[in-house]
């Protein structure tokens, strides 16, 4: 017998994938160091030095297994969010958190529907329960309520996932709409609301907490990846009923979540006051990008996010070969939507001046030297 017939059919029908390729293995692949790491929607700018400092010191406890409870966390969060404990669970990032909620739900042939050329994670793991993905096309560069709501009822789905603010596009729906979108789903069907980006977000995007959280189909997903500058602490939680919550516990790993990331987490709610200093260095790097977007004759797409979509007017031949040359001529690592239509555009994200100059510098030579081919 050998070792690949030891395995399921399914696992034996999937593809051996990695949903992002990161900036390390393009390092590998071209022999040339990243100079400009503006490509997986990351904080550049990076976590608070009190974070910084919260995790040096949760460091000489590493020897401990976190909190299985993460009951300070959720106590913290729970304070922070105007909700209670009973309301939330913790995991290792929305990725970690979304292939549970796919297993709690999918199970082999069941439909479940996004959009076409959506978080590209969400398909990786209802793939990997045998789920079959239904797709919904974008409208107009935007996630279509509308068109998700009919797959459901089409296909009677018992569950949808809906990103607001959207990647990869960064367009966003009001927070009316949004609750519109909700109370219409059949009871039978559980809405992934993922609210990665919520921090970045306008006003009047986001749903109180009170508008969905009796919602027993509805699960919010969060994370502490973008503006709080700890993607690498792999920190995220969902907001849902008690019932929805309590049923994490079943199939977790109540040991996944590591104590210095917790820490951070803890000392990143504390200090708002430099996640409003963020937000704003966020808001004007995207003014940047677009600046330098609209220079070269590219059209910067209105973003909620902590990255900026750019329609390159041609296509996906010619903005990979931007994303391509930027990262092999210059080292400015960017990243592109997979999926035709939107595959037209990159997607830059925010980051520090200094590399914003770098990108300046090199994005009208990359587009002269294909200009000349």
């Amino acid at each position: 017998m050998s070792a690949f017939s030891r395995f399921t059919p399914l696992v034996q029908s999937l593809p051996s994938t990695i949903p992002f390729v990161g900036p390390e293995a393009i390092e590998r692949q071209r022999g040339r160091p990243v100079a400009a790491r503006i490509g997986a929607n990351e904080s550049g700018f990076g976590p608070a030095p009190s974070v910084l400092s919260a995790m040096g010191a949760a460091a000489t406890g590493i020897w401990q297994y976190n909190d299985p409870e993460n009951f300070e966390l959720k106590q913290a969060l729970a304070r922070h969010l105007g909700t209670q404990p009973a309301n939330l669970a913790i995991g290792e990032g929305i990725d970690g958190l979304l292939g549970q909620i796919v297993r709690m739900v999918i199970e082999p042939g069941l439909p479940v529907v996004t959009s076409l050329g959506g978080y590209p994670t969400f398909n990786f793991h209802v793939a990997g329960h045998g789920g079959r993905l239904v797709t919904v096309p974008y409208v107009n560069d935007r996630e279509d309520l509308d068109g998700l709501l009919a797959a459901v009822r089409r296909e009677d789905a018992p569950l949808v996932y809906f990103a607001n603010p959207d990647n990869p596009m960064g367009s966003w729906w009001d927070a009316d709409s949004v609750v519109a979108f909700a109370r219409a789903l059949p009871q039978t069907c559980l809405l992934v609301l993922d609210e990665a980006y919520g921090e970045t977000a306008p006003a009047g995007t986001i749903p109180a907490i009170s508008a969905l959280i009796g919602m027993p189909n509805v699960i919010r997903t969060r994370t502490f990846s973008k503006a709080y500058g700890l993607a690498g602490a792999r920190v995220g939680y969902v907001i849902g009923t008690p019932e929805t919550a309590q049923a994490f516990d079943k199939i977790r790993n109540h040991f996944g979540m590591n104590r210095i990331g917790t820490a951070a987490a803890l000392a990143a709610l504390a200090d708002q006051d430099y996640l409003a200093d963020v937000l704003g260095k966020i808001a004007a790097s995207r003014k940047r990008i677009a600046g330098i977007a609209t220079a070269n004759g590219l059209k910067p797409l209105p973003s909620a996010t902590n990255f900026v979509a750019i329609d390159c007017g041609k296509d996906a031949v010619f903005a990979r070969a931007i994303v391509d040359r930027l990262m092999a001529d210059h080292g400015i690592f960017i990243r592109m939507p997979g999926v035709a239509p939107l595959n037209r555009c990159i997607r830059i994200s925010t980051g520090p001046e200094e590399e914003m100059m770098l990108l300046e510098e090199a994005l009208p030579k990359v587009i002269e030297s294909l200009g000349r081919q």
